[in-house]
């Protein structure tokens, strides 16, 4: 990697990395110049992703405790030094939701995380266990900023933290991504280092100071959206979310040189019903 290029850090929810390939995931990595990968919800085994991403990669995988569900992975061109998958309380299960990876990139550390957030459902047990990963998250990110001064979280965080993030986000306020609740936890997350926030539910809670790469990016716009529901005209209308993030420490966020959703250019051109989050990093 030359010292003048940036570096190329794409996530994308492949929503099952062998169907991605049968539909066209690897024309899309050919062409696209990553550096590091982040993938979520993998849904396979070592050996599948392996073979499918092929030569050239230093690759590393979590895979879910359940078999075909979730998992986590990072492919990268320059080799990382050292990576980690604990995450939470010790009864917490978060296999295949995530892990970090240390890279040297032009003599400067870097962490990358691959985050796989539960989808939640409201009033259930499912709600619960998101609540737990974001409480987890919530004490993880002041302890990445410690790690590394450029610390980067990427992947599916399942929550639309602003009006801006969900079209039709009027007819999703009880729904488990855009809880009130869950939304305050990014208020948390994106909030001025330090100072108390008042989340969006009314809670108080020091903010963290990690920057939102892609809002800062677009302005104060709807979307642009990450993900479109599989059902009716949610991907032609437009009728969308934006779930998929890139989470930066303030120092790697001020070298960010350009911020692209690969949106597909038609329905039956997409290779998962989320979109890459592609990002130049000139580190």
């Amino acid at each position: 990697m030359a010292n003048q290029s940036p570096l190329r850090i794409a996530s994308v929810n492949v929503n099952g990395i062998r169907a991605a390939y049968r539909k066209g995931m690897g024309d899309w990595l050919d062409a696209r110049g990553v550096d590091i990968l982040a993938l979520q919800e993998v849904r396979a085994q070592d050996e599948h992703v392996e073979s499918l991403l092929g030569d050239g990669w230093h690759i590393l995988h979590d895979e879910a405790t359940a078999k075909g569900r979730a998992g986590v992975a990072i492919a990268s061109r320059v080799a990382p030094s050292a990576h980690r998958v604990e995450f939470g309380d010790h009864d917490f299960d978060s296999a295949g939701r995530w892990l970090e990876a240390d890279f040297e990139v032009n003599g400067r550390p870097l962490t990358v995380v691959s985050c796989y957030v539960h989808s939640g459902e409201a009033n259930t047990p499912k709600q619960v266990e998101k609540y737990k990963f974001l409480d987890a998250l919530t004490v993880r990110l002041p302890e990445l900023r410690q790690h590394s001064e450029l610390a980067l979280v990427v992947g599916d965080l399942n929550v639309g933290h602003r009006e801006l993030d969900i079209k039709n986000w009027k007819g999703n306020r009880k729904n488990s991504g855009f809880l009130p609740e869950e939304r305050a936890y990014f208020d948390r997350f994106f909030g001025p280092e330090g100072e108390t926030v008042e989340g969006v539910d009314g809670s108080t809670g020091a903010g963290l100071g990690w920057v939102d790469v892609g809002r800062r990016w677009a302005g104060e716009v709807d979307g642009p959206y990450t993900w479109w529901s599989q059902r009716g005209k949610a991907f032609d209308n437009d009728t969308g979310w934006r779930i998929d993030y890139h989470a930066a420490t303030p120092a790697l966020a001020a070298t960010v040189k350009d911020y692209v959703i690969d949106r597909a250019a038609s329905y039956d051109t997409r290779w998962s019903d989320h979109a890459p989050v592609v990002v130049d990093y000139a580190i």
